[in-house]
């Protein structure tokens, strides 16, 4: 190889290793964010509350692709799928993950104690086991959750208003989220008093939503309340489907079920809680600890009733 051949060949290297090194700098001050959500992936929904935490961090001075890196993932309504993606998070070493309901900030805090996690839209971090306390929650888990309990109450009086003709109520939940059948208990102590009969309908996946509104439909004078769960998110247009062919007029904990068709909505502003946690991943980048950042709950709610 003639002289000039072997210094071409040199500075390519050079080149290369400077670009190498420019590339690992970056990759250094550019802190990576996690981001697992309790939505199907392509969830027009979904999409949004993303936009609105993005928009809020930029506001904040943080840009993705600038100064920050963003990873996001969807995990539906299924555990198992959560779980492979939060270990797929927590590999990236991100500074921190934002998590959206129950079961997927359960899944992500059972994979990591050290990153810390902000939730937005899940229901009762305490009685979940997510935190210690609302003011002080300790561990590398705080947030914005999206109800209380005292929402299921607030649920039958609506359905009440709208349908007073109503004397059976389905209550769709997933027993095995603690803040759904916190809302159950509230909505079975308020049912007397608003001469209702509540009857529980537990759910899992779309087979068991199917079985148990068909079964509940051959009675008379139904109506349904259906708790925020990532199974009922996500099978929301079955859930609103058999709503409208079985003629049960239903009112769901979550607006994105009227926005989507369903009767009614009455719930907290997701988008708000989503910019809520972009507030508080700009205070962990900025050195602060989630077990001395306390749970904020909700303060705004709507009410969307579809024609």
């Amino acid at each position: 190889m003639r002289r000039r051949e072997i210094l071409i060949v040199l500075m390519g290297a050079t080149a290369t290793s400077w670009a190498s090194a420019s590339h690992a700098q970056q990759s250094i001050s550019r802190p990576r964010i996690g981001v697992l959500m309790g939505f199907p992936e392509g969830d027009a929904r979904g999409q949004a509350y993303v936009l609105a935490m993005r928009q809020k961090l930029e506001s904040l001075g943080w840009v993705e692709g600038r100064n920050i890196q963003i990873d996001y993932r969807w995990a539906g309504g299924d555990r198992e799928k959560a779980r492979v993606l939060a270990k797929e998070l927590i590999g990236m070493t991100p500074r921190v993950i934002v998590t959206s309901t129950n079961q997927v900030t359960e899944t992500v805090r059972q994979e990591t104690q050290s990153i810390p996690i902000v939730f937005a839209s899940l229901g009762d971090p305490v009685g979940s086991g997510l935190v210690a306390s609302l003011a002080r929650p300790g561990g590398n888990v705080t947030g914005f959750p999206v109800f209380v309990d005292s929402m299921g109450s607030k649920w039958l009086e609506l359905l009440r208003e709208i349908a007073p003709r109503v004397e059976r109520v389905g209550f769709v939940f997933n027993p095995e989220a603690v803040p759904n059948v916190g809302l159950l208990r509230a909505a079975q102590s308020a049912a007397p008093s608003l001469n209702l009969k509540l009857i529980p309908l537990p759910v899992h996946d779309a087979t068991e939503i199917k079985a148990a509104i068909a079964e509940f439909a051959s009675g008379v004078k139904g109506g349904l309340v259906v708790a925020t769960h990532a199974v009922t998110l996500s099978n929301r247009d079955l859930l609103i489907g058999l709503a409208t062919s079985n003629q049960l007029p239903t009112i769901f904990g979550d607006l994105v079920f009227a926005e989507s068709g369903g009767l009614l909505s009455y719930g907290s502003d997701i988008a708000a809680l989503f910019q809520g946690a972009a507030s508080y991943v700009d205070l962990i980048l900025k050195g602060a600890k989630p077990a001395e950042l306390p749970v904020q709950l909700p303060t705004k709610f709507e009410l969307i009733q579809t024609c």
